[in-house]
């Protein structure tokens, strides 16, 4: 029987009898669990496809927003104790990759670690001394939303809209502005990353220093695109995320 932590926070486009992966999906600043509905066809039968649902969007419009991003990736961990008996691959991007770094570290600390740790579109937590601030006023806030998606403009533009979302982005922003990184313990999990060729956010480079935050093995896959790469990219992402379930071990087993 699945919990109630689990049924607040995670979406499930396929999760059946059949599915001895789950791969579990973390959106972007402002983005929601939607945006990974279609992934179940590009990806095999046997993978589940679950993605974590924020608050504050959706159908979670008036549950609270967390505390700060180590808040919020304790929750997640929590909704994730009796999937995390599965062998789990975790996805996210963007703020998204590092809400999955955290709650991958919440896992092996408890004792069940992820098979793999897949981060695109993101600095590793030792190296975001400097990067710019994204939190300001409402009408900035908009404006660097728009900037990298243009087609969120109309949305915006309409007032009713605007008030219903602006607030999960305003929210997002401010746990991206405020998390402090640093140094993590690495995982024992291999670590894939991803990410566009001219993203503003991050060079390749800087995804490389996601190596240092695991003892196994890391890969970089340089994408075509800017942040949102993996919209145009989606199908040539799937195939590498298909290569990657298809090299994990069957099971992972607790370490402790």
């Amino acid at each position: 029987m699945r919990s109630p932590a689990e049924e607040r926070w995670l979406r499930r486009f396929r999760d059946d009898a059949a599915c001895g992966t789950k791969l579990v999906c973390f959106p972007h600043a402002g983005g929601w669990a939607t945006a990974y509905h279609g992934w179940p066809q590009g990806l095999p039968p046997d993978v589940g496809v679950l993605a974590v649902r924020y608050p504050g969007r959706e159908d979670r419009l008036g549950d609270p927003f967390p505390a700060g991003l180590e808040a919020l990736a304790d929750e997640v961990a929590d909704a994730l104790a009796g999937p995390a008996r599965d062998r789990l691959v975790l996805f996210g991007h963007s703020m998204g990759a590092s809400v999955a770094h955290e709650v991958a570290l919440r896992l092996q600390k408890r004792g069940f670690p992820p098979a793999a740790l897949c981060v695109s579109g993101r600095r590793p937590p030792h190296a975001l001394a400097g990067m710019r601030q994204l939190f300001g006023t409402d009408e900035e806030i908009i404006a660097d939303v728009v900037g990298f998606d243009e087609s969120r403009a109309p949305v915006f533009a309409d007032p009713e809209l605007r008030e219903i979302l602006l607030p999960a982005v305003r929210a997002d922003y401010r746990l991206v502005d405020e998390y402090p990184g640093g140094l993590r313990p690495p995982l024992d999990c291999p670590v894939y990353g991803y990410t566009g060729d001219a993203d503003s956010e991050v060079t390749p480079d800087q995804m490389r220093g996601w190596a240092d935050m695991t003892h196994a093995a890391f890969r970089l896959r340089v994408l075509p695109g800017g942040h949102f790469y993996l919209r145009a990219e989606e199908a040539e992402l799937l195939a590498d995320l298909r290569n990657v379930l298809g090299e994990l071990p069957h099971r992972t087993k607790a370490s402790g």
